[in-house]
């Protein structure tokens, strides 16, 4: 069992011995995601899976919050918010737009990129090394503000 996965299952012994219904629901959630990839795809998943799974579920839950606000169903937007802090505690720490920038900076040196044309091998590039650890919408921002 993967060490991410143990964490997540120690932390929902937690939450139902402090009896958080709302952190156990949330940590429910991630178990459940994580559970149903590893049936489909008939494996135990690593961390690097799991970190993906906890991603994907962090990508819904900005997705959902944002179309309940256009909708104004502040009421979900609240629970929303609730399990994307809970989901957001197993991610590792984002690094900066600084930091970002300089990795950026170096895949750029080391591609040859030029212009927007190369953004697809830059893209490639950085997802391998800040997969997880910054929000690649973030990162193509970046790249195209360097390049206009």
């Amino acid at each position: 069992m993967s060490e991410l996965k143990q964490r997540i299952t120690a932390d929902m012994k937690l939450a139902m011995k402090a009896k958080d219904k709302a952190r156990l629901k949330a940590i429910r959630m991630i178990l459940g995601a994580i559970k149903q990839r590893e049936v489909d795809e008939r494996i135990e998943l690593d961390d690097v899976q799991v970190l993906s799974v906890v991603q994907k579920m962090v990508k819904q839950r900005k997705d959902s919050i944002s179309q309940f606000k256009e909708a104004s169903r502040t009421d979900l937007v609240d629970i929303e918010e609730a399990e994307l802090v809970v989901i957001k505690h197993y991610m590792p720490e984002q690094l900066s737009d600084a930091e970002v920038s300089v990795a950026i900076d170096k895949a750029i040196a080391d591609t040859g990129a030029s212009s927007m044309q190369d953004m697809g091998k830059l893209m490639g590039l950085l997802k391998s090394q800040l997969d997880g650890k910054a929000d690649m919408g973030v990162v193509s921002g970046l790249i195209r503000s360097k390049f206009s």
